[in-house]
């Protein structure tokens, strides 16, 4: 069973929706991915938003650009935690994705991440569901020993060849 849903509203979200599933995997959460318009086919939308919590989901991961609708209506109707996604968009950059989804109706939060937030979207869901499983608190610490290390050796390497030949 799907621990967490992922779902956006086109394909071409799919690079960004990808980094929080890649995230997930990394972690071993099992999850759902779907892409639902909640504006061109609203019935195949309630349904999932209705039955999500009957399918085993904790936590939906939902992307959307433009008036960026699906993670609010998926607060709206799923009892548990949604974190939005807003997408770039060509138009507004994706502001008003962002504005769209982080400025929601007292009673319907929406934890909101950056925009093309992928990866931080899906650490948020590890974060969540770590309340209460302390084996992902584990892995949640040795993921931040790893990037930590990382810019420790990135510093390292940039006093050992310098700035100028840094990357060469």
């Amino acid at each position: 069973m799907p621990t967490v849903s992922i779902v956006m509203g086109s394909d071409s979200d799919m690079p960004v929706m990808a980094k929080a599933a890649d995230i997930l995997e990394e972690f071993g959460i099992d999850y759902e991915m779907t892409i639902i318009s909640a504006h061109r086919e609203p019935d195949t939308f309630f349904e999932y938003a209705k039955t999500a919590e009957e399918r085993g989901v904790k936590v939906i991961i939902a992307g959307a650009g433009m008036a960026a609708h699906l993670p609010g209506m998926c607060a709206a109707i799923f009892p548990m935690p949604v974190i939005g996604i807003p997408m770039h968009t060509t138009s507004l950059g994706g502001k008003d994705s962002l504005y769209s989804i982080v400025q929601m109706p007292s009673g319907i939060p929406v934890a909101t991440v950056a925009i093309n937030g992928g990866q931080n979207a899906g650490l948020l869901a590890v974060k969540i569901l770590a309340t209460s499983d302390e084996s992902l608190v584990k892995k949640l610490k040795a993921y931040s020993e790893k990037m930590k290390k990382a810019v420790e050796d990135k510093d390292k390497k940039l006093k050992e060849t310098g700035y100028k030949n840094y990357g060469k």
